[in-house]
This record gives structure tokens, C-alpha cells and sequence, in this order.
């Protein structure tokens, strides 16, 4: 059974950077559209980003389009996160996901079948 583990989650102040990243053990990457999402406390867990299997594009969420990129590397099981320009808005639990959701279901959480437990990332001055 696979794992998924996230990791470069800090403290860090406005306008900062930080690279997320999610490694996979067991299960490749290669057949899985992958996933960010991320929680803040009291809210819903939200689409960040995403990498589509099937078509190789990467979709964002409006909040972090511009900020943000996602980039995998399928040979080392690797799916990463460079988030630029960081608000106090970003601050949240992110957390990767993987599945194989059909297009239109690609930025519902629902539709991805394996999560890793998460890292925070804290934005404040």
C-alpha cells in the first residue's frame, strides 16, 4: 500500500517564498493526476493546483494563479509546489492528493483517492 508524504511546510513572512513537496512510497506517480489542496482553520479544504495525467496541464486555483506552479517528476515520484508571493491569506494545511478525476471534477476533493497528512505553511509579519 502506497504513502504519500508532504514536506517543506514553515513559517515564513509576507512575501516569502516556500517549495512544497510530496513523495510517493509504493505507488507510482506516473497513472495519477495530482493534486494541492489546502485547509485554513474553520474553512473547507480548497483546490490550489493540480497536474492532469491525461492531458499534461496544470490548472490553478484563481487565488494562486500567477504565485504559484506544480511540476512532477514521474521517475522520482515526486510532485512539487513553489509558492512565490506569499500572503497571510495562504496560510493553510496543504496537502497532496492523488486520483484520477475526469476533467470537470479535477478541483473537488472527492474525486482524488489518496491524500497525504498534510504541512503548514503559517504566513505572517
Amino acid at each position: 500500500q502506497g504513502q504519500m508524504v508532504e514536506a517543506g511546510g514553515g513559517s515564513v513572512q509576507p512575501g516569502a517564498s516556500l517549495t512544497l513537496s510530496c513523495t510517493s512510497t509504493g505507488r507510482a506517480f506516473s497513472g495519477y493526476t495530482l493534486a494541492w489542496f489546502r485547509q485554513a482553520p474553520g474553512k473547507d479544504r480548497e483546490f490550489v493546483a493540480a497536474h492532469n495525467r491525461n492531458n499534461n496541464h496544470k490548472y490553478y486555483a484563481d487565488s494562486v494563479k500567477d504565485r504559484f506552479t506544480v511540476s512532477r517528476d514521474n521517475t522520482k515520484n515526486t510532485f512539487t509546489l513553489q509558492m512565490n508571493s506569499l500572503k497571510p491569506e495562504d496560510t493553510a494545511l496543504y496537502s497532496c492528493a492523488a486520483g484520477r478525476p475526469i476533467l470537470s471534477s479535477l478541483r473537488y476533493d472527492t474525486s482524488y483517492n489518496y491524500w497525504g497528512q498534510g504541512t503548514q505553511v503559517t504566513v505572517s509579519s
